[in-house]
């Protein structure tokens, strides 16, 4: 089993931006010095729920301050970048890593980022299968051409040259089903259960015809004396970033959005994720691991929004529960 960590890189009340980017690599090199196999970097922009525009930027810093840990994207925004581009990005920093570097690609949403980048709401609605099938044959290695709706180019070498296979995250039918039939990795999001998670890779190998053991699940994870102790304190500190957070996506097109009511959103975190006490930790863990059949998860440890309390909580996590996990999954 693999346990990482994911940074969301959130941004909560009073602090700057800059601040937060530089501590997010200090969390990083915290988690390689803790034990954990990776750490995941979020893309966001325009917004304060994240603050990194570019994950795999953030990524090269901390390969650069780290030597063993897995650095990955998750996600970047595959209908904000060109494939190429990206494609590109991801062979160096597997290079530069010494293949510590896993790309994870997502769809995004109808968000404003579409309009300021030039891509439009077609890339996103209708243009994904297409930008991952550019992206999947420049990660293949060798020459790469494109003669579809959304790409259109004469045949080019790829340099540098890397054979890497992303993982897609999965949030409806439509891409799960994109990244079955091409035999993607699914990433799946903090904001599903276990039985939601254990569905979706069950309908992934129903249509792929085989099972697929490189799924990564995020989750909340956050470690205290008591398991009513850190419910608590996440209760109390999560709505501060997630209201004014979730607040910043704007759609392009002036859809509705569905709002989240923020309190609720953060009692089912602590419910179904590891939060709580050590045991109850590694006990959620492995009832996540078992439900779902998924052996990478990776945990969201920002909850509390200061830095302190942030590597305190990371380096309790590396000590007192990814042990005993990896004990009971040997």
């Amino acid at each position: 089993m693999r346990i990482g960590i994911f940074l969301v890189v959130a941004q909560f009340p009073g602090q700057r931006p800059e601040r937060v980017l530089a501590d997010s690599v200090e969390l990083v090199v915290a988690a390689e010095e803790a034990g954990f196999h990776d750490a995941w970097i979020a893309e966001h922009h325009f917004m304060s729920y994240g603050v990194c525009p570019s994950a795999t930027t953030l990524a090269a810093v901390a390969i650069g301050r780290t030597t063993r840990i897995g650095l990955g994207t998750a996600v970047s925004v595959l209908s904000t970048w060109h494939p190429m581009a990206l494609a590109e990005q991801a062979a160096m920093l597997h290079h530069l890593s010494g293949g510590r570097f896993t790309l994870g690609v997502g769809r995004g949403g109808p968000w404003v980022d579409l309009e300021v980048f030039g891509t439009g709401l077609d890339r996103f609605e209708r243009g994904f299968g297409e930008s991952l099938d550019v992206l999947v044959r420049a990660l293949a290695g060798g020459r790469v051409s494109a003669d579809g709706e959304f790409f259109r180019f004469r045949e080019v070498p790829m340099v540098p040259s890397a054979r890497l296979r992303p993982v897609v995250a999965c949030t409806s039918a439509s891409t799960l089903e994109l990244a079955a039939d091409r035999g993607l990795p699914m990433l799946l999001g903090m904001h599903v259960d276990d039985r939601e998670k254990a569905a979706a890779v069950a309908a992934y190998e129903a249509r792929r015809g085989e099972r697929e053991t490189g799924h990564v699940a995020a989750v909340v994870g956050h470690v205290a004396d008591s398991t009513r102790e850190a419910v608590r304190e996440l209760k109390e500190a999560m709505p501060r970033w997630l209201e004014p957070g979730l607040a910043g996506y704007v759609t392009v097109d002036g859809r509705a959005r569905a709002p989240r009511d923020v309190g609720e959103y953060v009692d089912f975190l602590t419910r179904v994720h590891p939060v709580g006490s050590a045991d109850r930790c590694v006990e959620t863990i492995l009832r996540t691991a078992e439900a779902t059949g998924v052996e990478h998860l990776v945990l969201m440890v920002e909850g509390l929004g200061d830095h302190r309390r942030t590597l305190a909580n990371i380096r309790r996590l590396g000590a007192e529960v990814l042990p005993e996990v990896l004990r009971e999954r040997r």
